[in-house]
Protein backbone atom coordinates (compact mmCIF):
# COMPACT_ATOMS: atom_id res chain seq x y z
CA UNK A 1 0.00 0.00 0.00
CA UNK A 2 2.53 2.21 1.10
CA UNK A 3 4.40 2.05 -2.36
CA UNK A 4 1.25 2.45 -4.32
CA UNK A 5 0.51 5.68 -2.07
CA UNK A 6 4.29 6.83 -2.84
CA UNK A 7 4.07 6.13 -6.96
CA UNK A 8 0.15 8.14 -6.53
CA UNK A 9 2.33 10.99 -4.65
CA UNK A 10 4.80 11.25 -7.35
CA UNK A 11 2.73 11.13 -10.28
CA UNK A 12 0.48 14.33 -8.70
CA UNK A 13 3.38 16.11 -8.30
CA UNK A 14 4.69 15.53 -12.14
CA UNK A 15 1.13 16.61 -13.16
CA UNK A 16 0.85 19.64 -11.01
CA UNK A 17 4.84 20.60 -12.09
CA UNK A 18 3.78 19.80 -15.75
CA UNK A 19 0.41 22.24 -15.58
CA UNK A 20 2.20 24.81 -14.02
CA UNK A 21 5.52 24.53 -16.35
CA UNK A 22 7.62 23.35 -13.64
CA UNK A 23 9.05 20.30 -15.09
CA UNK A 24 12.65 21.31 -15.65
CA UNK A 25 13.77 19.36 -18.88
CA UNK A 26 17.12 17.95 -17.61
CA UNK A 27 18.15 15.14 -19.49
CA UNK A 28 15.06 13.59 -19.61
CA UNK A 29 13.07 15.27 -22.63
CA UNK A 30 12.30 14.04 -26.26
CA UNK A 31 15.07 15.22 -28.75
CA UNK A 32 14.59 15.50 -32.45
CA UNK A 33 16.86 14.41 -35.03
CA UNK A 34 16.62 17.92 -36.13
CA UNK A 35 17.85 19.36 -33.12
CA UNK A 36 21.16 21.38 -32.51
CA UNK A 37 22.67 21.44 -29.28
CA UNK A 38 25.21 24.82 -28.21
CA UNK A 39 26.98 22.89 -25.23
CA UNK A 40 29.84 23.55 -22.95
CA UNK A 41 30.79 22.57 -19.04
CA UNK A 42 29.54 25.61 -17.00
CA UNK A 43 30.81 29.30 -17.21
CA UNK A 44 33.02 28.62 -20.38
CA UNK A 45 31.31 31.70 -21.88
CA UNK A 46 27.91 29.23 -23.27
CA UNK A 47 26.07 32.67 -22.33
CA UNK A 48 27.78 35.02 -24.44
CA UNK A 49 28.21 31.96 -27.31
CA UNK A 50 24.28 31.45 -26.82
CA UNK A 51 24.01 35.49 -27.31
CA UNK A 52 25.89 34.82 -30.69
CA UNK A 53 23.95 32.20 -31.58
CA UNK A 54 20.77 33.30 -31.34
CA UNK A 55 21.65 36.58 -33.13
CA UNK A 56 22.68 34.37 -35.93
CA UNK A 57 19.94 32.30 -36.45
CA UNK A 58 17.37 34.61 -35.54
CA UNK A 59 18.29 38.17 -37.80
CA UNK A 60 15.46 40.13 -36.85
CA UNK A 61 15.13 39.98 -33.35
CA UNK A 62 17.44 42.11 -30.99
CA UNK A 63 19.05 39.99 -28.44
CA UNK A 64 18.50 40.04 -24.74
CA UNK A 65 18.25 38.50 -21.65
CA UNK A 66 14.57 39.03 -21.44
CA UNK A 67 13.89 36.87 -24.95
CA UNK A 68 17.26 34.84 -25.02
CA UNK A 69 15.10 31.69 -23.11
CA UNK A 70 12.58 31.64 -25.87
CA UNK A 71 15.04 32.10 -28.85
CA UNK A 72 17.82 29.64 -27.73
CA UNK A 73 16.35 27.57 -24.71
CA UNK A 74 18.15 25.88 -21.77
CA UNK A 75 17.10 22.67 -20.43
CA UNK A 76 18.34 23.71 -17.24
CA UNK A 77 15.75 26.34 -16.98
CA UNK A 78 12.87 25.29 -19.67
CA UNK A 79 10.26 22.57 -19.15
CA UNK A 80 9.56 19.74 -20.92
CA UNK A 81 6.56 20.89 -21.89
CA UNK A 82 8.40 24.56 -23.10
CA UNK A 83 11.17 22.50 -25.42
CA UNK A 84 8.29 20.34 -26.83
CA UNK A 85 6.62 23.26 -28.25
CA UNK A 86 9.87 25.18 -29.00
CA UNK A 87 9.73 25.13 -33.25
CA UNK A 88 11.68 22.96 -35.50
CA UNK A 89 14.24 22.99 -36.21
CA UNK A 90 15.07 23.71 -32.38
CA UNK A 91 18.39 25.26 -30.90
CA UNK A 92 18.99 24.27 -27.49
CA UNK A 93 21.52 24.94 -25.13
CA UNK A 94 22.91 22.52 -22.55
CA UNK A 95 25.52 21.75 -20.10
CA UNK A 96 25.49 17.90 -20.26
CA UNK A 97 27.98 15.26 -20.65
CA UNK A 98 27.70 12.79 -23.53
CA UNK A 99 24.41 12.17 -24.19
CA UNK A 100 24.27 9.45 -27.44
CA UNK A 101 20.41 11.90 -28.31
CA UNK A 102 22.37 14.76 -29.48
CA UNK A 103 22.96 14.23 -32.96
CA UNK A 104 23.93 17.93 -33.67
CA UNK A 105 26.14 19.79 -31.61
CA UNK A 106 28.08 22.99 -31.46
CA UNK A 107 30.66 22.54 -28.12
CA UNK A 108 32.42 25.12 -26.61
CA UNK A 109 34.90 24.76 -24.45
CA UNK A 110 37.30 26.75 -22.42
CA UNK A 111 40.43 26.53 -20.28
CA UNK A 112 39.46 25.21 -17.35
CA UNK A 113 42.13 26.91 -15.14
CA UNK A 114 39.94 30.43 -16.19
CA UNK A 115 36.86 28.24 -15.77
CA UNK A 116 37.60 27.24 -12.14
CA UNK A 117 37.36 31.09 -11.44
CA UNK A 118 34.55 32.02 -13.56
CA UNK A 119 32.84 29.31 -11.22
CA UNK A 120 34.03 30.87 -8.30
CA UNK A 121 33.04 34.10 -8.97
CA UNK A 122 29.93 32.50 -10.02
CA UNK A 123 29.33 30.88 -6.53
CA UNK A 124 29.75 33.63 -5.12
CA UNK A 125 27.23 35.97 -6.61
CA UNK A 126 24.39 33.16 -6.30
CA UNK A 127 25.62 32.86 -2.68
CA UNK A 128 26.06 29.29 -2.72
CA UNK A 129 29.53 30.06 -1.04
CA UNK A 130 30.46 32.61 1.79
CA UNK A 131 32.83 35.65 0.86
CA UNK A 132 36.07 34.36 2.13
CA UNK A 133 35.30 30.75 1.06
CA UNK A 134 38.71 29.22 0.51
CA UNK A 135 39.62 28.84 -3.45
CA UNK A 136 42.02 25.23 -2.16
CA UNK A 137 38.27 24.26 -1.30
CA UNK A 138 36.53 25.26 -4.22
CA UNK A 139 39.73 23.85 -6.67
CA UNK A 140 39.41 20.45 -4.92
CA UNK A 141 35.75 20.11 -5.37
CA UNK A 142 35.90 21.28 -9.05
CA UNK A 143 38.72 18.43 -9.61
CA UNK A 144 35.94 16.79 -7.95
CA UNK A 145 33.41 17.42 -9.80
CA UNK A 146 30.92 17.67 -7.13
CA UNK A 147 30.19 21.65 -7.61
CA UNK A 148 27.39 20.66 -10.60
CA UNK A 149 25.59 17.29 -12.34
CA UNK A 150 27.00 17.94 -15.29
CA UNK A 151 30.69 15.75 -13.95
CA UNK A 152 34.21 17.68 -13.91
CA UNK A 153 35.68 19.50 -16.30
CA UNK A 154 37.52 16.65 -17.67
CA UNK A 155 34.61 14.10 -17.67
CA UNK A 156 32.39 16.32 -19.34
CA UNK A 157 34.89 17.46 -22.34
CA UNK A 158 36.41 14.13 -22.14
CA UNK A 159 33.17 12.04 -23.01
CA UNK A 160 32.26 14.77 -26.07
CA UNK A 161 35.54 14.23 -27.64
CA UNK A 162 35.97 10.81 -27.21
CA UNK A 163 32.39 10.20 -28.49
CA UNK A 164 31.88 12.79 -31.49
CA UNK A 165 34.99 14.51 -32.26
CA UNK A 166 35.64 13.94 -35.85
CA UNK A 167 32.14 14.04 -36.60
CA UNK A 168 30.67 16.25 -39.30
CA UNK A 169 27.89 16.58 -36.92
CA UNK A 170 30.14 17.77 -34.02
CA UNK A 171 31.31 21.35 -34.06
CA UNK A 172 34.22 22.22 -31.56
CA UNK A 173 35.02 25.46 -30.93
CA UNK A 174 37.53 27.45 -28.13
CA UNK A 175 36.63 29.83 -26.10
CA UNK A 176 39.77 31.86 -26.44
CA UNK A 177 39.56 31.57 -30.31
CA UNK A 178 35.74 32.97 -30.27
CA UNK A 179 37.61 35.97 -28.52
CA UNK A 180 40.20 36.65 -30.77
CA UNK A 181 38.39 35.71 -34.09
CA UNK A 182 34.75 36.32 -33.31
CA UNK A 183 33.80 36.68 -37.28
CA UNK A 184 35.62 34.14 -37.81
CA UNK A 185 34.22 31.16 -35.52
CA UNK A 186 30.65 32.50 -35.63
CA UNK A 187 31.36 31.61 -39.60
CA UNK A 188 32.04 28.15 -38.23
CA UNK A 189 28.58 28.04 -37.03
CA UNK A 190 26.66 29.46 -39.60
CA UNK A 191 28.20 27.16 -41.98
CA UNK A 192 27.34 23.93 -39.27
CA UNK A 193 23.70 25.12 -39.51
CA UNK A 194 23.80 25.89 -43.28
CA UNK A 195 23.34 29.14 -43.15
CA UNK A 196 23.99 31.46 -46.10
CA UNK A 197 25.21 34.75 -43.53
CA UNK A 198 26.43 38.05 -44.97
CA UNK A 199 29.02 40.08 -43.75
CA UNK A 200 26.64 42.49 -42.49
CA UNK A 201 24.38 40.06 -40.63
CA UNK A 202 27.76 39.16 -39.05
CA UNK A 203 28.63 42.04 -37.80
CA UNK A 204 25.79 42.67 -35.95
CA UNK A 205 26.14 39.86 -34.63
CA UNK A 206 29.39 39.93 -32.92
CA UNK A 207 27.72 43.62 -31.54
CA UNK A 208 24.83 42.04 -30.24
CA UNK A 209 27.18 40.07 -28.28
CA UNK A 210 29.47 42.41 -27.16
CA UNK A 211 30.85 42.64 -23.53
CA UNK A 212 29.78 46.01 -23.22
CA UNK A 213 26.54 45.87 -24.65
CA UNK A 214 25.72 42.34 -22.71
CA UNK A 215 27.22 44.27 -18.98
CA UNK A 216 25.11 47.37 -20.05
CA UNK A 217 22.01 44.83 -20.71
CA UNK A 218 22.37 42.66 -17.39
CA UNK A 219 22.26 46.26 -15.12
CA UNK A 220 18.93 46.90 -16.63
CA UNK A 221 17.24 42.95 -16.78
CA UNK A 222 19.29 41.00 -14.79
CA UNK A 223 16.34 41.31 -11.54
CA UNK A 224 14.59 39.86 -14.32
CA UNK A 225 16.60 37.17 -16.04
CA UNK A 226 15.66 33.24 -14.52
CA UNK A 227 19.57 32.89 -14.08
CA UNK A 228 20.39 35.63 -11.93
CA UNK A 229 17.06 36.85 -10.65
CA UNK A 230 17.85 37.53 -6.95
CA UNK A 231 21.32 36.95 -6.97
CA UNK A 232 23.92 39.51 -5.94
CA UNK A 233 24.24 42.97 -7.62
CA UNK A 234 27.83 43.83 -6.22
CA UNK A 235 29.13 40.99 -7.97
CA UNK A 236 28.47 40.54 -11.94
CA UNK A 237 27.38 37.68 -14.17
CA UNK A 238 29.34 39.40 -17.37
CA UNK A 239 33.03 38.65 -16.65
CA UNK A 240 35.85 40.27 -17.89
CA UNK A 241 35.44 38.85 -21.57
CA UNK A 242 39.49 37.51 -21.30
CA UNK A 243 41.44 34.58 -21.23
CA UNK A 244 44.38 33.95 -18.90
CA UNK A 245 42.94 35.48 -16.02
CA UNK A 246 43.85 31.79 -14.38
CA UNK A 247 48.13 33.44 -14.53
CA UNK A 248 47.44 35.73 -11.71
CA UNK A 249 44.05 34.33 -10.61
CA UNK A 250 45.37 30.92 -9.16
CA UNK A 251 48.65 30.13 -6.50
CA UNK A 252 51.14 27.61 -8.28
CA UNK A 253 49.50 24.61 -6.45
CA UNK A 254 46.65 25.16 -8.16
CA UNK A 255 47.65 25.19 -11.69
CA UNK A 256 49.72 22.22 -11.16
CA UNK A 257 46.24 20.48 -9.91
CA UNK A 258 44.61 21.36 -12.52
CA UNK A 259 47.04 20.44 -14.92
CA UNK A 260 48.57 17.08 -13.34
CA UNK A 261 44.33 16.26 -13.86
CA UNK A 262 43.74 16.96 -17.34
CA UNK A 263 46.77 18.09 -18.57
CA UNK A 264 46.93 15.57 -21.68
CA UNK A 265 43.17 17.01 -22.84
CA UNK A 266 44.21 20.44 -22.17
CA UNK A 267 46.94 20.04 -24.66
CA UNK A 268 45.01 18.05 -27.37
CA UNK A 269 42.84 21.24 -26.88
CA UNK A 270 45.72 23.95 -27.65
CA UNK A 271 46.11 24.57 -23.73
CA UNK A 272 50.01 25.29 -23.39
CA UNK A 273 50.63 23.53 -19.59
CA UNK A 274 53.35 24.82 -17.11
CA UNK A 275 54.08 21.56 -15.57
CA UNK A 276 55.27 18.03 -16.82
CA UNK A 277 52.15 16.04 -17.99
CA UNK A 278 51.99 12.40 -19.91
CA UNK A 279 51.16 14.36 -23.26
CA UNK A 280 51.34 11.35 -25.47
CA UNK A 281 49.04 9.75 -24.13
CA UNK A 282 45.68 9.83 -26.59
CA UNK A 283 42.03 12.23 -25.87
CA UNK A 284 40.38 8.98 -26.90
CA UNK A 285 41.84 7.05 -24.30
CA UNK A 286 41.64 9.72 -21.96
CA UNK A 287 37.78 10.65 -23.30
CA UNK A 288 37.11 7.19 -22.57
CA UNK A 289 38.64 6.95 -19.32
CA UNK A 290 36.21 9.45 -17.90
CA UNK A 291 33.38 8.33 -19.81
CA UNK A 292 33.54 5.08 -17.59
CA UNK A 293 33.93 7.48 -14.71
CA UNK A 294 30.76 9.23 -15.60
CA UNK A 295 28.72 5.92 -16.24
CA UNK A 296 29.69 5.36 -12.55
CA UNK A 297 28.71 8.15 -11.11
CA UNK A 298 25.62 9.34 -12.56
CA UNK A 299 22.81 7.44 -14.15
CA UNK A 300 21.68 8.47 -17.81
Amino acid sequence: MKGSADLMIQQLSYAVKYVLGKDVAGRSFFVFPDDTFLVSYPKSGSTWARFLVAALANPNETISFLNIDRLLPSISSRSKRDLRNQARPRLIKSHEYFDARYQNVIYVVRDPRDVVLSQYRFFLKRGAIDDGYALDRFVNRFLAGDLNTYGSWGENVGTWLAARQGSKRFLLLRYEDMLSQTGRELTKVADFLGMHVSPEHLERCVEQGSADRMRDLEKKQGAQWVTTAGDRTDIPFVGAAKAGGWKSGLLDKHIAQIESAWGPLMQHLGYEVSTDTASGRAVARVGLGVLDAVLQRTSW
